[in-house]
């Protein structure tokens, strides 16, 4: 231990907590032959165009059908998808249908000619492979998002995302996670007091 109190160890994958995600895609040769794979290293790399990021061992199932369709759909999950999601992160789609195990389900992704997306997903974003880098464990697909399917329940009369009802899980350190209380929003800590207490009585 050092005289701050830390503990230094080996460098290791600890950035925590991560998304859970449900990525979906599918063979163009045969595009019954589908797959969900469960993701937590997905992030967002760029704005415009937006894009984001997935990364997957070049011996999963999906890593092949990704990279022959260049496609994939990233599918948010809620508490309700989570112990799915931990199957279709346990299992491999190489012997495994997730889909009739699970009781999950695809629907058409908008703007995918191959990929589908997941069924009662909170968001699904639809991406084109853009570009792939060959890191070492993991190959990076990065996707272009090319479209954005919410559920209808998270939008309100004025067309307003609510994504903090989505009721969304994180995973950090082998443990899924509720999304806890809203604390504040972006720039509330140089918020006047009243635009404060009327943005965050939403929340109360």
């Amino acid at each position: 231990m050092d005289k701050f109190g830390y503990q230094i160890l080996p460098p290791s994958t600890l950035l925590n907590p991560t998304p859970v995600v449900l990525v979906s895609c599918a063979d163009p040769e045969k595009p019954e032959n589908r797959n969900m794979i469960t993701v937590a290293w997905a992030g967002t790399v760029n704005s415009d165009p937006p894009m984001i990021s997935v990364s997957i061992r070049k011996e999963r199932y999906s890593h092949g059908l990704i990279s022959a369709s260049g496609e994939f759909v990233v599918n948010l999950v809620d508490e309700k998808m989570a112990r799915s999601v931990d199957f279709c992160g346990v299992k491999s789609g190489w012997d495994t249908d997730k889909a009739k195990e699970t009781g999950l389900s695809y629907i058409p992704a908008e703007g995918m000619n191959t990929a589908p997306a997941v069924d009662g997903s909170p968001v699904s974003l639809c991406c084109r492979v853009r570009h792939t880098l060959e890191l070492g464990s993991h190959d990076m697909f990065i996707g272009e998002v090319v479209s954005v399917m919410v559920r209808e329940d998270l939008l309100d009369a004025g067309g307003s995302l609510h994504l903090e009802k989505a009721r969304l899980v994180a995973y950090s350190h082998g443990l899924y996670q509720k999304l806890g209380e809203v604390m504040g929003f972006f720039g509330w800590s140089v918020a006047r007091e009243d635009v404060l207490n009327r943005r965050m009585s939403a929340y109360r």
